[in-house]
Formats: structure tokens, C-alpha cells, sequence
């Protein structure tokens, strides 16, 4: 990987670069210089993101948003240039290595949690991604790109299901009937926060959209947030998609691809630990209708991610990895436990919110 560095201007000679983290998108890997640096080194996915010029736009205007409030490298990613003053490169040398590469500058004293150890971890989480949705409150949604189009049209993820249900290329659908009848009738919602953005109801937000955990780095000594990492997704949406993914990987009780169901439900203490940190910091910039929707972002988001699982079954597991027979079927299961589960404690999950945020709604 010598040769992709030599493209990027750092700080000293490269000494070492290994393959780090666990991320299934893009390979990542961390480089260290002779000056004592540190530094991420990416490998672009142009599989999935295939407007890559768009992608990096992207990401460079918001950092540069970002940095314009004074923010540091270690509470705002930096884009570290390449030698021709672009924010990333073309690889054209060998081709086990020809791709698009970026690079990052290390965020030092730094932990990333891919589940919380507690619901203080979730709440700081929250906070991050709330201020990041503050941050970015001022920017024109308008000028960012669509790096994966239609990427939260709930309504165009259950119109792919419908057809992979009618073509049902390796006859699964038998399998699954109980799963299907469970999606179909949930599909009746669907479309109403894209409905209420029709009408301009709810406002067009930058979002993150894929608001992991894992996607927020911890400052390592006080676990409190420093910055949002992960920005390839990073483009107009919903405030309320942004709250609900967290709600529908953190807050629930066990793993995504869990196979006992009785271990799966949404725990209220966990929803009202982030509803507070997210709303405590950006709940001031968003709309009354938008903090109303917060529960329906969290169950579109859920159900969203289950009919994908589902679509990938019924498929052939052609789209997310699978490490076992049935896998995706699986995470199906503990999506749509989910969203039952958020129909029981919908009242409560309302209640949460109005508590929360009583000067606003």
C-alpha cells in the first residue's frame, strides 16, 4: 500500500500500514509515519457508492462546515489531501490495489463501542448524533448528493420485497409465509413520514443515516463524544431516520441476528436514555411534527431493515454477508420482534418524548 501513501501528503515516511477495524463497506487500514503519526487509509467501495466524486464532495463540504465552528481534528473528521490537492485518489498501479483512496487524520485518546456497556454509553452516543444534526442544522441539505439514492424510501424497500416475493427465486417464500403476512400488513405505514415531507410538513435534514454506535468515537478516558465518524452516507434525509436506526440497533436487548426471540424486546429505559441526549442536543433546531415522529422514525427504521433482511432472503443472500444457513432470516425475525414490540409500548414510547421535551411540545 506504499504506493497508494505516496499519492497523500503526510506528515513523515510510512512505516507500517495493517488492516484495521471490522467495517463489512470499505477496507481500512491504520498507518503509521516515522514523525509519530497516525492515520486512516481507506479504500473506497465503489461497488456500492458508485459516485465516488460525489461521495467526497459530500464529505468534504460538511467537514469543512463542521471545522468553519472551530471544531479540532479530534471533534471533527480531517481530511488528510492528497499530493494534487484532492480530497482523495484515483489508484491505477496494480490491480489487487487500483481503486479510490482516502485518508483520515487519527482521532488520538479514542475508543469505538459496538454495543453499549451501558445506557450511559447510549446516551452519549445520542448526544452525538444530535450534535451533529445541530452542527449541520444551518446547511442546505439541497447541495449534498444521494450517495446510495432512495437509500430510506421505505415504500421503494416494500416495493422490492413485493417482487422478490413474486419471483421467489429458490421457492423460500413457503418458508417464510409468517414473516411475509407480518410485513405486508405492517407496510400500511410505510410512507406517512414521506408523505409529511411531501407536504412540507417535515423538513429535508443533512443526515448521517447510518447512526450506529460504532459510529461514534469516544473521547477513551471521560467516554464522552468527540465525533461522528463514517460520513459515506452522509446526505439529505429525515431527523427522524437518523433517531430511529440508533433506536433500532441500541435499544434493543440482544444482537441483530439473535435467534432466540424471547431475548429480543425494546427497552424503554434505553429508548429514554437516547430520546434525552439526542434531544437535549438539537432538539431546539427541529420542528414540533418532527419530534412527534421520533417513535415512528424508530419503528419505520426497524421495519425497514427487516423487510431488507427479508428481501436479501428471499433473494439468495445475494446483498448483506452471511456467516451461517438462515442468517438473514435471523435478522429478520429480530427486526420484526422489534417492531411488535414497539406497537405494545408505542403509548409509553410517545410519553418518552412528550417528557422529554416539554418546552417544545
Amino acid at each position: 500500500m506504499f504506493d497508494v501513501l505516496r499519492q497523500f501528503a503526510l506528515e513523515g515516511k510510512p512505516l507500517s500500514c495493517k488492516i484495521y477495524g471490522n467495517g463489512h463497506i470499505n477496507r481500512t487500514y491504520l498507518v503509521v509515519t516515522d514523525a509519530g503519526k497516525r492515520y486512516i487509509l481507506q479504500r473506497i467501495n465503489n461497488d456500492i457508492f458508485k459516485d465516488v466524486p460525489g461521495l467526497m464532495n459530500n464529505i468534504s463540504q460538511v467537514i469543512d462546515h463542521l471545522r468553519g465552528k472551530g471544531l479540532d481534528e479530534r471533534h471533527a473528521l480531517h481530511l488528510v489531501p492528497a499530493v494534487d490537492g484532492a480530497a482523495y485518489t484515483c489508484y491505477n498501479g496494480d490491480a489487487d490495489k487500483a481503486g479510490y483512496y482516502r485518508i483520515y487524520a487519527f482521532v488520538e485518546d479514542s475508543l469505538c463501542l459496538d454495543r453499549a456497556e451501558n445506557a450511559q454509553d447510549f446516551y452519549q452516543s445520542a448526544v452525538a448524533f444530535g450534535t451533529f444534526q445541530m452542527q449541520l442544522a444551518d446547511f442546505p441539505a439541497e447541495k449534498l448528493t444521494e450517495t446510495i439514492p432512495a437509500f430510506h424510501n421505505t415504500l421503494n424497500r416494500v416495493s422490492k420485497l413485493r417482487r422478490a416475493i413474486e419471483a421467489d427465486v429458490l421457492d423460500r417464500a413457503k418458508l417464510v409465509q409468517r414473516e411475509i403476512d407480518f410485513a405486508l400488513r405492517e407496510a400500511e405505514n410505510a410512507g406517512c413520514m414521506l408523505e409529511l415531507l411531501e407536504k412540507g410538513d417535515l423538513p429535508l435534514r443533512v443526515t448521517h443515516n447510518d447512526t450506529k454506535l460504532n459510529n461514534v468515537m469516544l473521547d477513551a478516558q471521560t467516554r464522552a463524544p468527540l465525533c461522528v465518524i463514517d460520513l459515506d452516507t452522509v446526505m439529505p434525509g429525515l431527523s427522524g431516520n437518523d433517531f430511529g436506526d440508533s433506536i433500532r440497533f441500541g435499544a434493543s436487548t440482544g444482537a441483530e441476528d439473535e435467534r432466540d426471540l424471547d431475548k429480543i424486546e425494546m427497552s424503554l429505559d434505553l429508548f429514554r436514555a437516547y430520546s434525552k441526549g439526542f434531544l437535549s442536543a438539537c432538539g431546539s433546531a427541529l420542528t414540533p411534527v418532527e419530534i412527534e415522529t421520533l417513535p415512528m422514525g424508530a419503528k419505520l427504521m426497524t421495519y425497514e431493515c427487516g423487510i431488507r433482511f427479508l428481501t436479501d432472503y428471499l433473494e439468495g443472500d445475494t446483498y448483506f454477508r452471511i456467516h451461517r444457513p438462515d442468517h438473514n432470516l435471523d435478522r429478520t425475525r429480530t427486526q420484526f420482534k422489534l417492531v411488535a414490540d414497539m406497537n405494545r409500548k408505542w403509548d409509553a414510547m410517545m410519553e418518552i418524548i412528550r417528557e422529554e421535551t416539554p418546552r417544545l411540545l
